[in-house]
């Protein structure tokens, strides 16, 4: 008679993880184009019970943090987030310095034509240059571009251009601050974004720009500009940020490539709680748009409303309420940590640790929410850069396969996947017990669920009409 061998825990969690990758793949949902901004996107119901299609996403999560914690091997793990092609210093400083000055034009270019044409160009929102490069191109599909390529930002932004040519620096920026300048400006401008109508009338969005570049330019000038765009600007934070994740990087160094996510590990530039929300508004205002992009959370708003609460004060309610639950839940897991296990390592340097891990998830978020709305949009971004000057008669906007729902519930997961290989890789590098390694995570990992439950459930939710805006 044949003996069975005893399934190993290794190989049922990498059942388990298979298993539930390929019913999620399966699954024929359209998931929600939350905070579009221009359009909305309407989608299928879930062909499975909800709760069961939540659960085996949080079961994904569960069991990759399983199977990571079999990985033990300190070499290997350094390995994998240490090896990179690269920099490759036959870039010279002279094609680096004509690089920056192209995208140095490029964006000024690009700003100019944003305010004049938001102003003078047709006030129909779909067919305008300013909307349709400010959502669908920088909003959605350059900042996917960070993320998923490099972050190029510093060469484009056309106010550190401007900046750059002028005396600044004439009062130190206040060290103390850290990044919470920029922590306010990003809920500032998504809350402008939700909240106004710069997504619907283009005269309204010049105005915007035109005060951003006043602000902008007035404070970089008074602090520098390295202090104001790596601090305060929330728009170059944001894709700072976002630009970790990024396997290509050049810099003054050359051109290198790493492992997607893999800097994430290694770039030990997040130093205060003020970094740790940055991290956390990027996750959250992703939820938060998402959440009052869809039919229940319109039903929310109206039911708040409706016992006499000014609707943008539920707005404002909800939105700076949900941020600091997000940001109360990821330092309570700090804190957890810090109680659990027998070390040296304050909450606070337990948040800091693990707080990379978070734009993993913020990426696999941003690209679920956003790429069926860049895609749709893309003939129309196409023109608008090619011909800014001319307006389309005929307005083409593509519509999406039933199947590319599937691919937004797969983006969150290899987001949420992502993060926890970082944070496992950060557990290793900061503990030097394997039992406090992988102990470490566990408080994090239950967090990363929690976000993800979340996250997949707003996906899988029909859009509509953000009310009373």
């Amino acid at each position: 008679m044949t003996r069975l061998r005893p399934i190993s825990l290794r190989r049922f969690g990498l059942g388990l993880l298979l298993a539930s990758l390929l019913s999620l793949l399966a699954d024929p949902a359209a998931a929600s184009n939350a905070a579009v901004g221009l359009a909305g996107a309407s989608q299928d119901n879930l062909a499975v019970p909800r709760w069961l299609y939540l659960a085996t996403g949080g079961a994904t999560v569960g069991a990759s943090a399983l199977l990571a914690s079999f990985v033990t091997d300190r070499r290997f793990i350094e390995r994998v987030h240490l090896w990179q092609t690269g920099p490759d210093a036959g870039v010279s400083d002279g094609l680096l310095r004509a690089l920056r000055v192209a995208g140095g034009v490029l964006g000024l270019a690009v700003l100019a034509l944003a305010v004049s044409l938001g102003y003078t160009g047709p006030q129909v929102p779909t067919v305008n240059f300013a909307v349709i490069v400010v959502f669908a191109g920088l909003r959605a599909g350059y900042t996917m571009l960070s993320y998923l390529v490099a972050d190029t930002w510093r060469a484009l932004n056309p106010w550190r251009t401007l900046v750059s040519a002028v005396p600044n620096g004439f009062v130190s920026y206040p060290e103390r601050l850290g990044r919470w300048p920029a922590v306010a400006g990003i809920l500032a401008l998504v809350w402008v974004e939700t909240a106004t109508a710069v997504t619907t009338r283009p005269s309204v969005l010049a105005t915007a720009l035109v005060a951003y570049s006043v602000v902008t330019l007035a404070g970089a000038v008074a602090v520098g500009a390295d202090a104001w765009f790596d601090k305060v600007d929330p728009v170059s934070v944001f894709l700072q940020f976002y630009g970790r994740v990024a396997p290509v990087r050049l810099d003054d160094d050359g051109l290198s490539f790493r492992l997607p996510g893999m800097r994430l590990v290694t770039d030990d530039d997040l130093t205060d709680l003020g970094d740790v929300a940055v991290a956390v508004v990027l996750v959250w205002e992703l939820t938060f748009s998402g959440f009052v992009t869809t039919e229940q959370g319109a039903a929310a708003v109206r039911w708040l409303a409706g016992v006499g609460l000014p609707p943008l004060f539920v707005y404002g309610l909800l939105y700076l309420g949900g941020f600091g639950v997000f940001l109360g839940l990821y330092v309570l897991a700090a804190r957890v940590t810090a109680r659990r296990i027998d070390t040296f390592e304050t909450p606070l340097d337990l948040a800091v640790t693990f707080a990379p891990s978070l734009l993993a998830i913020a990426a696999g978020y941003h690209l679920a929410h956003y790429v069926g709305f860049f895609v749709s949009l893309s003939p129309m971004l196409v023109h608008a850069l090619s011909s800014p000057l001319s307006s389309p008669a005929n307005p083409v906007v593509l519509t999406l396969p039933a199947w590319f729902g599937g691919l937004n519930v797969a983006f969150v997961l290899l987001g949420h996947l992502l993060a926890v290989w970082v944070a496992h890789s950060q557990a290793y590098r900061t503990f030097p017990s394997r039992l406090q390694a992988v102990r470490s995570q566990f408080p994090f990992v239950a967090v990363m669920i929690l976000y993800t439950i979340l996250s997949l459930w707003l996906i899988s939710l029909p859009t509509a009409n953000p009310p009373f805006l």
